[in-house]
């Protein structure tokens, strides 16, 4: 199971100052950070960044296992993707379209998780907006002129 690391900034009482020692045997010279250390930072190294590597790993399996979960309990699950497009200038934004549901719902009850994938500039946040029962719509807030965002729509059958 992904254990979070509990990031520290390294911090000492004289932020941004370094001292410069020349090393006399070869020419070079060492950088170390001045002041007293206030807080010790977290390390970067291989075993902290590996630890973020397995846990976005986690979260993957995790998702897999839940939507085969889903697909064996009959959900249906439909999968769709949309260009939107912004003709507005910024900071305004048009970009809100409507998507049709390939199969109607009994309620509103669903959950749509949008990706973008193909942005073309600042997308902002996808927003996912007026779930129907026959479709929801999709726009984003930032000043992209167009993102192509691939959806995924969950359920929309408990009463």
């Amino acid at each position: 199971m992904y254990q979070p690391t509990d990031w520290r900034n390294h911090t000492t009482d004289k932020p941004g100052r370094y001292n410069i020692t020349k090393n006399e045997d070869d020419g070079t010279y060492n950088i170390t950070r001045a002041g007293n250390v206030m807080q010790q930072g977290t390390p970067q190294d291989q075993a902290h960044f590996n630890n973020l590597e397995q846990g976005v790993f986690d979260a993957h399996i995790a998702i897999s296992i839940l939507a085969n979960a889903l697909r064996q309990q009959s959900w249906e699950i439909e999968m769709g993707e949309i260009e939107l497009t912004n003709t507005a200038a910024f900071p305004f934004n048009n970009s809100t379209k409507s998507v049709p549901l390939v199969t109607h719902k009994e309620n509103g009850e669903y959950i749509v998780i949008p990706v973008a994938t193909a942005p073309s500039g600042n997308i902002g946040e996808v927003v996912v907006t007026d779930r129907l029962t026959n479709g929801f719509k999709l726009g984003y807030t930032g000043s992209a002129p167009r993102v192509t965002v691939k959806y995924t729509v969950i359920g929309g059958y408990l009463k």
